[in-house]
């Protein structure tokens, strides 16, 4: 399996962990030693590090997955991802650098469905054994303003 099949088929097992569970997978995604960050694009241009979420353990994802099933109050919602073709962008030993972008639509309880975000990841994945697990996730969104109800991971 050529690399951007290895990175398109772990995508679309990522999008749908978040989307129909179980959560508690999500972390399983990445390698032990990751980051994983939600930011802007405008931050994203200016190299600013900041991020609505960030994390660099794998650990750190398994308490954002407990506190949302067990601390956080937030409205109950469901996202659904559209993603586009990984653009692999560079390759060096077991590791590959590539471009995603993305739709995330969200229903908020019982209500319509709304674009709640568009943007891109910037991922560095790790691949042996025929599995590919994220080592980078920078989700870059093009908007300037976060909805605050950004509970469940991009």
């Amino acid at each position: 399996m050529d690399n951007q099949t290895a990175i398109a088929r772990a995508q679309a097992h990522y999008a749908r962990c978040i989307d129909d569970g179980p959560l508690d997978d999500w972390p399983l995604f990445f390698t032990e030693d990751c980051h994983y960050r939600i930011t802007t694009a405008d931050n994203y241009s200016r190299g600013l590090p900041a991020g609505v979420i960030w994390a660099d353990t794998r650990g750190m994802l398994r308490d954002r997955v407990s506190a949302l099933q067990e601390a956080n109050i937030y409205e109950p919602h469901v996202y659904r991802h559209m993603l586009g073709l990984p653009a692999v962008l560079s390759e060096s030993g077991g590791d590959v650098r590539s471009e995603t972008p993305f739709v995330v639509m969200r229903v908020t309880g019982g209500g319509p469905t709304d674009v709640f975000a568009t943007g891109r990841y910037v991922d560095r994945y790790h691949l042996a054994d025929g599995r590919a697990l994220l080592r980078e996730r920078v989700v870059v969104c093009d908007s300037k303003e976060i909805d605050t109800l950004l509970a469940l991971p991009l």
